[in-house]
């Protein structure tokens, strides 16, 4: 499991998995969200834009991140 900081909050979820490399293009983490392949907080989500916010955790494949926010 690794550690993410967002610098602002709350974050889509398909920008998470962009930024963070666990999907190419926007346009393929909403495709792998659609298909049920992105778990937060141990359930699938199939909400594209759901909002990420500090203490998340979210699974892809083998991926697991834990959201938390930058200190200012």
């Amino acid at each position: 499991m690794r550690d993410v900081e967002i610098s602002k909050q709350p974050i889509e979820l398909y920008k998470i998995l962009k930024m963070e490399g666990l999907a190419a293009s926007g346009g393929e983490a909403k495709y792998f969200i659609a298909q049920g392949l992105v778990q937060v907080n141990g359930a699938v989500e199939t909400r594209k834009r759901k909002k990420i916010v500090a203490g998340d955790v979210i699974e892809s494949g083998s991926e697991k991140i834990t959201i938390s926010l930058a200190a200012d």
